[in-house]
């Protein structure tokens, strides 16, 4: 059956709860309408965060500014990657060309659509309509041969195997990304930053802000903000040095530098760095800096078809045995028996 050919599930009426509070905009006359996949092992939470300033933009305009459907890939109820079923409108078919639509995935093994939902949303952007992914959703995007040469972003934990899968396409660490016709984010809350954006293009952002304080967010935060905090952050560390060393670890991992090339780039003898190291982190700078290229080898194993030899060679290991030796170490397995696993 043809996406032509596949019958339209029944248009989901505006949902405009009554409410209290009260924003007024001029709204216009179109109804602009939004179309969620939700594919197997979807994120509950970015769909979620989504989904509902639609619902609050509604609510607190109380006019019907915003439609939604929701289907999965067979009409059946969509299971999440917390175990949580949602009840759909449908099975995936045609959208009109104005509506947007969104591919919510989660885990990344279960992000590739099937070819029949690959070619609807390859048909609808190639038709003029706008399409998205929602926090692994440029996965199914690649998958359906819209991503070339595009800037996209996708959750961080999934970045460095999309990365290696899809080098052709440019891979960003901000909440959300718009190249044309194309939008993704991140997953979770940033869905609710993508969609304030959204919601301030159409009625303005006095309204988006309203919707966000409605979602008790004091701030939305621009698409240019990062997934991650800094590495000062994310350690607890104070020391500059330290944290550019672990920066420099994290962004060469193919080609990995020597301890001592990393101590000379932030300014230290390496046995000042070692002594930081051991004082904040309990552990040699040389084992850090293996023990990151352990876990996105790790990563690659998981998401990837990609060879053990190939997994090495993208973490920076000139030799197989000594990646092995190294995986068993540190996660008490090879590679092959974790990835059948």
């Amino acid at each position: 059956m043809s996406a032509d050919e596949i019958e339209k599930p029944a248009p989901r009426l505006p949902i405009v709860p009554i409410s209290s509070a009260y924003f007024a905009i001029d709204t216009g006359d179109k109804l602009r309408h939004f179309a969620f996949i939700l594919l197997p092992q979807f994120t509950f939470l970015a769909f979620a965060s989504a989904l509902d300033p639609l619902r609050i933009a509604n609510q607190l305009s109380q006019r019907a500014i915003y439609r939604w459907s929701v289907v999965s890939e067979d009409g059946g109820a969509a299971v999440s990657s917390s175990g949580v079923s949602v009840n759909v409108d449908g099975p995936v078919a045609k959208v009109d060309r104005d509506e947007t639509l969104f591919l919510c995935s989660g885990l990344a093994k279960f992000a590739v659509p099937s070819a029949k939902t690959a070619a609807i949303v390859r048909q609808h952007y190639q038709f003029g309509g706008r399409v998205g992914g929602i926090c692994t959703g440029a996965i199914g995007l690649a998958h359906s041969g819209l991503l070339d040469g595009r800037t996209v972003t996708l959750h961080w934990e999934n970045q460095p195997a999309f990365k290696e899968a899809f080098p052709q396409v440019r891979v960003s660490s901000n909440l959300s990304e718009s190249d044309g016709r194309i939008v993704t984010c991140g997953g979770g809350s940033a869905a609710t930053d993508m969609m304030l954006q959204f919601i301030a293009e159409d009625f303005g952002p006095e309204f988006a802000q309203v919707v966000a304080e409605m979602c008790l967010r004091d701030v939305t935060r621009p698409s240019t903000a990062q997934q991650r905090s800094s590495v000062s952050h994310q350690l607890g560390l104070r020391n500059p040095s330290l944290a550019k060393a672990i920066t420099l670890m994290q962004t060469n991992i193919e080609d990995p530098f020597t301890i001592t090339q990393i101590a000379e780039a932030t300014g230290l003898s390496r046995r000042q760095l070692e002594r930081l190291f051991l004082k904040y982190l309990n552990v040699s700078p040389r084992m850090y800096y293996r023990n990151l290229r352990i876990d996105k080898a790790r990563v690659l194993l998981r998401e990837t078809d990609m060879p053990a030899v190939e997994v090495a060679v993208a973490c920076g290991f000139n030799s197989l045995d000594a990646f092995y030796r190294a995986f068993r170490e540190r996660f008490g397995s090879t590679p092959k028996k974790y990835r059948n696993r």
